[in-house]
């Protein structure tokens, strides 16, 4: 089995999921109890992010709606590992896909876009900055 870290370096694999949720803490304790879940707390910077743990690894987060989308009704997210979201993106769309949020930074993480498939599935590119 390959080491787990690879998925992250792997364009074209699964690499992370994450539950947008307007009570996080609730989440936390349903997923936890059903799935033995633990999560870890991170301060964002706008607001708490539970990192998800299946043991030691980490598999995914759970946050609330950023400000503006509180309407946003739950939903879980998944990413998929790119080389390069700002190309990824364009091709989304000669594709016939849509970009929805078009690629952004997320600081010691990576660059990522929102995109929409032609028979609008909702998903996330993600290129992972190089971790030392």
């Amino acid at each position: 089995m390959k080491d787990f870290k690879d998925i992250y370096a792997t364009p074209g694999a699964f690499s992370w999921n994450e539950l947008t949720t307007p009570n996080p803490a609730a989440a936390c304790e349903f997923y936890g109890g059903l799935l033995g879940w633990t999560f870890q707390t991170l301060d964002m910077g706008s607001g708490p992010y539970h990192l998800i743990q299946v043991g030691e690894a980490p598999i995914g987060g759970l946050m609330a709606p950023q400000p503006g989308c509180e309407d946003m009704p739950p939903s879980w997210g998944t990413y998929v590992t790119v080389a390069d979201a700002d190309a990824t993106a364009a091709q989304a769309e000669k594709l016939g896909g849509k970009v929805l949020a078009p690629p952004f930074d997320i600081p010691n993480v990576g660059r990522m876009a929102v995109l929409q498939d032609p028979q609008g599935a909702v998903f996330q590119v993600i290129a992972y900055s190089p971790q030392s």
